[in-house]
């Protein structure tokens, strides 16, 4: 198929896919917002009629006491809990399985999800697998392939980034191809989350910005792409002008608890923007990057997306100047002030001491990433502009750069 076929296929593929999204259930889930509200969560939880909850998370939240508040709470509402904390940074097959299989053995009724992306991801599948005995994990991948709905999920982030805490969305590392995949379905929205600020300001200065931009990186992506309507519009808009005005605040000062919670309602709102009109490339690469070599996925994001939105050119400029506009960004035309939003991502993140380059992204696996890239991305990404072979070798060697 020609490469002009090929383009036509995609956007009529993209064109159908946003025809229909109205017909999904896109309530928001019911929120507990503020300081301390992880205190009220298991008030929440006994009111839904669960009285036995699996707790998703991992050691180095339970190495900081984050979660004793919720124990304490738990127990005094008569709620029976077990922990799995064998969460890994990319959660895999293997995690979600042993999720599932103490879910299973301590006749569980619900599920709390505690920490950042990769517990909510974790916890998100093991609910599928629960609901889904018969379907594996590979056979989930994609869109619209988990059949039932899970049972009572309870999401409470403490990073301000992936948004995972509204989203459709999980993502899967395949630990023997070294593969990280998405799978998408609105059954995997959590019905319940808690923004609890107080939970976030201990986190080190470099997972405040890794994930800062990962949120940033959620609302420019679904703010430029083609499947975007109003209201994941205005909420990327919201989003990108509290992370432009938050994100420094709480990286130099992590006890700021006023830019923390915005962080937070960011990373919420950057979600509920592209859960519905989706990513990009960005995300494309940034998967095969953390599949290849474990590379968190906040900081392949902020890294990537300069990267991308440059390789966009003129397609994206008018999305990035309105943007630029809502930032306080100034220019004489949309391609400056595009160019200059641009910089200003570069800008940040290397005040944030992120880098501009991967250098440890080697030639042989050139052809590997670009490959998986392309099969995330087309058809189902809304892009401004296709990439093929050619294009998404040249970028990858640009986030190399040399």
């Amino acid at each position: 198929m020609s490469i002009n076929l090929k383009n036509a296929y995609y956007r009529t593929y993209q064109k159908a896919f946003k025809v229909v999204m109205p017909v999904f259930n896109w309530d928001e889930p019911e929120l507990l917002k503020g300081p301390g509200a992880i205190k009220d969560l298991p008030a929440l939880v006994k009111s839904k009629g669960v009285n036995n909850v699996l707790i998703v998370t991992d050691k180095g939240l339970m190495s900081l006491n984050l979660l004793d508040s919720l124990f304490e709470n738990l127990e005094k509402q008569n709620i029976k809990y077990t922990v799995y904390d064998g969460v890994q940074p990319n959660p895999s097959i293997e995690n979600i399985e042993e999720a599932r299989r103490i879910y299973l053995k301590n006749n569980c009724e619900g599920i709390i999800a505690f920490g950042g992306g990769s517990p909510m991801d974790c916890a998100k599948v093991a609910g599928a697998r629960v609901s889904n005995p018969n379907t594996t994990v590979s056979q989930m991948r994609g869109l619209l392939k988990v059949f039932k709905k899970l049972p009572p999920f309870f999401a409470v982030p403490t990073t301000a980034g992936t948004g995972s805490e509204t989203t459709l969305a999980a993502v899967v590392s395949n630990m023997q191809t070294h593969e990280k995949y998405a799978i998408n379905d609105p059954k995997l929205r959590p019905k319940y989350a808690v923004l609890d600020p107080e939970l976030t300001t201990g986190l080190p200065k470099k997972i405040t910005s890794t994930t800062g931009m990962d949120a940033l990186t959620h609302a420019v992506e679904a703010y430029i792409g083609q499947s975007g309507v109003k209201s994941t519009n205005d909420y990327a808009e919201k989003a990108t002008k509290l992370i432009f005005d938050n994100l420094e605040k709480a990286y130099e000062d992590g006890k700021d608890i006023e830019a923390r919670e915005n962080m937070l309602v960011a990373s919420f709102y950057a979600g509920m923007a592209f859960t519905r009109a989706y990513v990009g490339y960005v995300h494309a690469i940034a998967h095969n990057l953390g599949g290849l070599y474990g590379t968190p996925h906040g900081l392949a994001n902020a890294v990537i997306l300069p990267h991308v939105l440059e390789y966009y050119g003129e397609t994206a400029h008018e999305k990035l100047a309105k943007l630029a506009d809502i930032v306080g960004i100034d220019g004489d035309s949309d391609k400056e002030k595009a160019e200059k939003f641009i910089e200003e991502i570069k800008e940040m993140n290397e005040e944030m001491d992120i880098p501009e380059h991967f250098d440890f992204i080697k030639d042989e696996d050139i052809p590997t990433i670009v490959a998986r890239a392309l099969k995330e991305g087309n058809p189902l990404y809304p892009v401004p502009k296709i990439m093929d072979e050619e294009d998404c070798t040249k970028v990858v060697k640009a986030i190399r750069g040399f």
